[in-house]
């Protein structure tokens, strides 16, 4: 699990004390793990039926978590979300959602310079606050203890939802899941049991800091395979993703399903070449590809990244992050991100995969429960105007919960479209 060491590191926070740091590490190793291998496994499993097109992936959570906002009721309310996205794409899509969120973890961040410049002061860029293991405790109470049942996640209505357009459909939605509810309690099946009242819940975040990643590296002693034990799934971003690069190295050599960020930039043969490495087996669920381009490079570049993957014979889940490529400065040098954009490139994702026969796979999405004024636009607009009055994060910016609700509306009626597509093609 060293031989990351001897490959070059970049987007490494530079410690003036490596003494302290290594003492730090020392004691993070002794730590119990914070997930379990058989979580990720399972997990693993799940991301393969979405590569064959039987499930769907919503991922999501903030861009950089930070312990100033880390309290119960943000976690509920970002958990909530997702949920409430979930009921919405399950019934649109008429298939399971695999939720996985940005969370308990999503605390290290890359950065394009080493420092920068504030009120004339030089400064080490922001990095994140790091990892967080009480996030993923209070999330699986949320999951398991009974805040996730069916019944509950219909009668959810957070208030900066209400009087919004994506909010009234929510609650029509809402309307018909407990008519389905009726039913069910009506013929005899049981509302009651585990699978009404529980959720799978599963953690992701960018694997970046890789000292401390590798101090909650565990060897699993019934697969006899290395897992780490931070999050469930982990991903690679576009600025570490090198071929020689440490970070693939590290990515190597554990058992975790893996992501690798792609953008425009990257070169098919390349892709081909980086899945080999981390997928040596093919292993279904074992990568997911989460593409961030912008809606016209998606209909220009992702076809050939399909069309080469599907050449080499490689098993992977395609999912779209339309965040990252759609970031904007507004006249106020505030950054932003149009909710029309975000949109245009869930399109163009989805219109693709229609051409090319794949499969669209998920989306990677980051959200808060907050009511924020980051992302403009949605049907309850935010202007340029309007973004200084809730502009809160720490690193990019946010859709909030009505914005969130309005694009899962948007996929599942894809997902409902293909999969109409898909039963009219069967038809005798």
């Amino acid at each position: 699990m060293d031989s990351w060491r001897t490959k070059k590191a970049l987007q490494l926070p530079e410690y003036p004390d490596q003494a302290k740091l290594d003492a730090v590490l020392q004691i993070l190793d002794s730590f119990p793990p914070i997930v379990f291998a058989g979580e990720a496994r399972h997990l693993e499993d799940r991301l393969g039926e979405a590569a064959m097109g039987n499930a769907f992936l919503l991922m999501g959570g903030d861009c950089a978590e930070s312990f100033k906002e880390f309290n119960a009721n943000n976690i509920r309310d970002i958990f909530r979300v997702i949920l409430q996205m979930g009921v919405v794409l399950m019934f649109g899509g008429q298939m399971p959602v695999i939720k996985v969120g940005r969370m308990a973890g999503q605390f290290a961040k890359p950065r394009s310079d080493n420092f920068e410049e504030k009120d004339g002061v030089k400064l080490p860029s922001y990095r994140g606050d790091n990892v967080n293991a009480a996030t993923l405790n209070l999330l699986r109470a949320f999951a398991t203890g009974g805040y996730a049942a069916m019944q509950r996640v219909t009668q959810w209505n957070l208030d900066l939802t209400e009087h919004s357009e994506a909010g009234d459909r929510y609650q029509e939605l809402a309307s018909r899941v407990d008519e389905a509810l009726g039913f069910m309690s009506a013929v005899g099946l049981t509302t009651d049991h585990p699978i009404m009242t529980t959720t799978d819940f599963w953690t992701s975040h960018e694997c970046l800091h890789l000292p401390y990643e590798q101090s909650l590296t565990r060897l699993d002693s019934t697969s006899s395979l290395y897992y780490d034990c931070l999050a469930h799934f982990l991903w690679v971003g576009e600025r570490t993703r090198q071929l020689e690069g440490a970070h693939v190295e590290f990515l190597r050599g554990i058992a975790n399903p893996l992501g690798i960020k792609v953008s425009d930039k990257m070169d098919p043969n390349e892709l081909v070449k980086l899945i080999d490495i981390l997928n040596p087996e093919n292993k279904s669920g074992r990568i997911t590809i989460i593409t961030r381009m912008g809606a016209e490079n998606m209909r220009v570049k992702l076809p050939h990244l399909i069309r080469a993957v599907r050449r080499a014979g490689q098993i992977v889940t395609w999912v779209s992050d339309p965040m990252h490529g759609n970031t904007i400065k507004a006249p106020s040098g505030l950054k932003t991100r149009p909710f029309d954009a975000i949109r245009a490139e869930v399109r163009a994702f989805f219109d693709v995969h229609e051409q090319e026969g794949s499969h669209p796979g998920g989306v990677h999405l980051e959200v808060t429960g907050q009511n924020v004024t980051q992302c403009i636009g949605g049907s309850r607009t935010v202007t340029f105007d309007d973004l200084g009055s809730r502009y809160h994060t720490h690193c990019d910016p946010r859709l909030n919960a009505s914005q969130s609700l309005e694009l899962a509306f948007i996929i599942a009626e894809r997902l409902r479209k293909r999969r109409m597509g898909t039963q009219q093609s069967l038809a005798p």
